[in-house]
């Protein structure tokens, strides 16, 4: 399959183990110093690419949570990013640490995430200070990302933006009720840097 010089970029940028201990330390009371992976899953999957995301407060890396799959695709000159759940999320703990893990992970672990989908718009250019080149990720508008935990229906806002060098998330919970949010980014982006790169863990297929 063909895949576009755009969409490798962004999923080479994204393919990492991030951290946001500098803002951590420097607004300790809005944010939380995080561990966060995103590691690339078997091409086979999805025939196409994907990433295992999960993350970890910094004083429990052998609990990460929000385990989810990041499936990209292009349509019509566009990149989207789909969200699926992991069935058993329990069983995939810590594997963004793991990448022999996530070998072992099929299109039947996934649960697909109702109305949990991006566009990607790319902007800025390498050889700019002032502008650089990132990629910008947000909710399709009109939509709502809901799912069930434990009984009751949860609602997040997606969205984040990527360089070559750091991802920020604008992850946060609402209540679906008021739109009120009550966890993740609620003062503004989580910014994370590049600690380990993890792209060449991509197998991609001819």
């Amino acid at each position: 399959m063909t895949i576009s010089a755009e969409l490798l970029t962004l999923t080479t940028w994204m393919a990492g183990e991030f951290s946001n201990q500098a803002q951590a330390i420097a607004e300790p009371i809005w944010y939380v110093n995080l561990r966060w992976w995103q590691r690339p899953i078997p091409f086979t999957v999805f025939k196409g690419l994907a990433l295992f995301a999960e993350q970890a407060n910094v004083l429990n890396l052998d609990r990460p949570y929000r385990q989810r799959i990041l499936q990209f695709q292009e349509e019509n000159g566009k990149i989207w990013v789909n969200y699926y759940a992991l069935r058993d999320p329990s069983a995939w703990q810590c594997a963004g640490a793991d990448a022999r893990r996530l070998a072992q992970l099929t299109f039947a672990d996934l649960e697909p995430l109702s109305g949990c989908r991006l566009q990607v718009i790319h902007s800025g250019s390498a050889n700019s200070v002032q502008d650089p080149e990132k990629y910008k990720a947000d909710l399709i508008p009109d939509t709502k990302c809901c799912f069930t935990y434990m009984g009751e229906i949860k609602q997040v806002i997606l969205g984040f933006e990527v360089t070559a060098s750091s991802f920020w998330s604008y992850d946060r919970g609402v209540k679906p009720e008021t739109g009120e949010a009550i966890w993740g980014a609620i003062m503004g982006p989580y910014q994370f840097v590049k600690q380990q790169d993890f792209s060449s863990e991509f197998a991609i297929a001819p």
